[in-house]
């Protein structure tokens, strides 16, 4: 096995986006805390209100720390994203499917909480796995 594969089976549901049911993995891991859309230059806010900008921004910061890590999104195997309204998820999606390829992208959950530090729409941690 690689550092990661992908699990699928006919006898749980199919994914409803960009992720797939299961990745088993094995290495080094790297968990990547929860990204919300701020500036790294000014620590401000991105996108105030747009979920479009903050789903592009969070997607930036991540990518800068796997960077940092000498690692890129085909390492990710785990993501969780945390929204505060559903009804952004298909335009969050949109954003999201443009860093992960449908079948090899990493297994995923969404969930709509409350509210989110500094009031913004949307949170992304991860997990990945260094070679």
């Amino acid at each position: 096995m690689t550092h990661r594969k992908v699990i699928k089976t006919t006898k749980a549901p199919i994914p409803v986006g960009p992720y797939n049911q299961a990745i088993a993995a094995r290495g080094q891991f790297l968990f990547v805390a929860g990204q919300i859309p701020l500036s790294p230059e000014t620590g401000d806010i991105i996108g105030t209100g747009n979920i479009v900008q903050q789903t592009q921004q969070v997607m930036a910061n991540i990518e800068a720390i796997l960077t940092s890590a000498q690692i890129n999104w085909s390492n990710v195997v785990k993501t969780t994203v945390f929204m505060s309204n559903l009804s952004n998820f298909d335009s969050m999606n949109q954003v999201y499917a443009q860093y992960f390829d449908e079948f090899t992208a990493p297994a995923r959950v969404c969930v709509e909480v409350s509210r989110l530090p500094k009031d913004v729409l949307i949170e992304i941690e991860c997990i990945a796995v260094i070679d």
